[in-house]
């Protein structure tokens, strides 16, 4: 096993009760689950209980990273992805006033993100009194938990806005709680990760990984800075704290870029020299949770297409994720020297029914004919003429033909290792964090501190390896080429699907703008009060004084 905990167990400050699922370290160092129910507070006080309690908060990235959830939250409403054909989410994506207070998704991350919390925070004030554990083993486990901790608050903070801070364990249910400034978030934030920093390993251990590391904690405490820069709790030093902790993430931890970006997200390679850190999941369905469901939801409705049949090598396609034309034409411009587009979309299908059909899409023929393997479909990236098409013995998917169920399909996060064509509970790692990202925020980092040639220098290590071969010298740009604007298409080409660009976007300050500019689906109803999200309602209604205690955001 090589993945973390699973269920939280819940020392939960809205419920107050324990029932848990806990994963274990086996000899092999990897993390072993053994389910547990009804485990009594106390245990938490022991050595096992201490590790136990660490490894359920860390199952609560789950509620984030590789869910729908999670991926709503980012990938829907910007300007490079829009909504399909599918799903009854697609109003966080049009952002229609059925976006409100009684969201599930909101209150579903809400409610788990303070759990983990909660649980952080028992870790964290009980390890004094843990015996028979050396206190180098606890001040590791402690630096753990505020590495999580820290990156929920960072998450929900960006996201929700002034948040309920609370930074030791609630054991009772409460009804006391408030609104912390959002720059006092911040500081509690930095404050979790510099004191994190020091007590952690450097980088991660094959035989212990997925635990956060020296280099992941610099890595979250960059993006911070970053973030911070731009939010109402901005400091003068913001980008040059950003950027000391963003280098020092590239010299210090023998990260290295992979020399081909196809490789980065290949299937069975989610261990690699460029991962800094990633959210652990597995095969075994009592253990995995909800799953990483990141597999169903960018592809396109392949399977009902002459010659094609669904199955797990081409994924279950909920068709949830549709690129803008911003994306296709804009940020996908250069196909000729730039790897990326070729190697994060499926520009073919080959046959797993073969037969003769009638042909769908493409009316350049009336019937198309495939044996086994096969060719059945191809999407060029450009128009054609029907002449044109009609040359080819399978259908051509054109621009021009693209709908909403039928468009360009991400490989990222494909998972052909599902038990069968229809599973969603996907087992993948899902890689949160990663070398490329930290190079590209050092380089915006540098940006805005006017350090114009160091950026450029950076941009151009991410921009080299994503070359075809022999095309290094041509993807590189000049110092006069570095601009804010080429960043943002810059992090869109390297880090697109990767649950980064909503909150991309609402750190620059250009999310409403660019949704207008880009989403169309989005653009008649966005506003300005849409970059925070509503507070779930459940949360206003169990605070004391209800909404005058915990007031709802603006505009929900």
């Amino acid at each position: 096993m090589k993945n973390l905990a699973n269920k939280i167990t819940s020392w939960g400050k809205k419920t107050g009760i324990i029932l848990s699922i806990i994963g274990t370290v086996s000899c092999s160092g990897f993390l072993d689950e053994d389910v547990t129910s009804q485990i009594g507070s106390d245990y938490l006080n022991s050595p096992k209980g201490l590790n136990d309690g660490l490894n359920a908060a860390y199952s609560t990235m789950r509620a984030w990273y590789g869910t729908e959830r999670g991926n709503n939250f980012t990938i829907f409403g910007t300007d490079i992805y829009t909504n399909g054909a599918d799903g009854s989410w697609k109003f966080m994506n049009t952002y229609t006033n059925q976006f409100d207070s009684q969201n599930g998704h909101v209150r579903e991350l809400w409610d788990e993100f303070y759990r983990g919390i909660n649980t952080c925070n028992a870790v964290i004030d009980r390890s004094a009194e843990v015996t028979g554990i050396s206190q180098e083993a606890v001040a590791k486990i402690v630096a753990e938990a505020k590495f999580i901790r820290a990156h929920h608050y960072f998450i929900m903070v960006q996201l929700f806005g002034p948040l309920d801070l609370q930074l030791s364990e609630t054991i009772l249910p409460t009804k006391e709680v408030s609104r912390a400034s959002v720059e006092t978030v911040y500081a509690a934030i930095i404050a979790d990760l510099e004191s994190a920093i020091p007590s952690l390993e450097a980088s991660a251990a094959a035989s212990d990984y997925g635990r956060a590391t020296r280099a992941a904690a610099e890595h979250l405490l960059g993006r911070v800075y970053l973030t911070k820069a731009t939010s109402e709790a901005a400091s003068s030093s913001d980008y040059a704290d950003a950027e000391r902790n963003l280098q020092s993430v590239i010299d210090n931890y023998g990260l290295e870029l992979l020399p081909d970006f196809g490789d980065v997200h290949a299937f069975g390679n989610e261990i690699n020299n460029e991962v800094i850190w990633s959210t652990q999941y597995t095969r075994d369905p009592l253990t995995n949770g909800g799953g990483n469901n990141s597999h169903v939801f960018f592809l396109m409705e392949y399977d009902v297409q002459p010659g094609m049949q669904r199955d797990t090598e081409n994924g279950r396609p909920f068709k949830r994720y549709r690129p803008t034309d911003y994306t296709l034409n804009t940020i996908f411009a250069d196909r000729t020297n730039d790897s990326r587009y070729k190697k994060s979309y499926r520009d073919a299908f080959l046959s797993n029914k073969p037969g003769t059909y009638n042909t769908t899409f493409d009316k350049s023929k009336e019937t198309v004919t495939f044996a086994q393997g096969d060719t059945t479909m191809w999407l060029p990236g450009y128009n054609m003429s029907e002449a044109e098409r009609a040359q080819y013995p399978y259908q051509v998917l054109t621009p021009e033909l693209y709908t909403e169920r039928l468009f360009p399909a991400l490989r990222k996060q494909m998972d052909p290792g599902r038990a069968d064509r229809t599973q969603f509970e996907g087992g993948r790692d899902y890689i949160a964090m990663r070398l490329a990202d930290t190079y590209l925020m050092l380089a915006e980092a540098q940006l805005m501190q006017g350090k114009v040639a160091e950026a450029t220098d950076n941009i151009n290590v991410v921009r080299r390896r994503a070359a075809f071969p022999g095309k290094e010298a041509e993807m590189e740009i000049s110092e006069s080429e570095m601009t804010f604007e080429f960043l943002t298409e810059e992090r869109a080409r390297e880090l697109i699907g990767e649950q980064t660009r909503w909150l991309d976007l609402k750190r620059w300050g250009i999310l409403v703008e660019r949704v207008k500019m880009y989403n169309p689906q989005g653009a008649p109803n966005i506003k300005d009060f849409h970059v925070l999200r509503p507070i779930p309602q459940n949360q206003i209604d169990r605070a004391e004084g209800t909404s005058s205690g915990f007031p709802q955001n603006p505009g929900y």
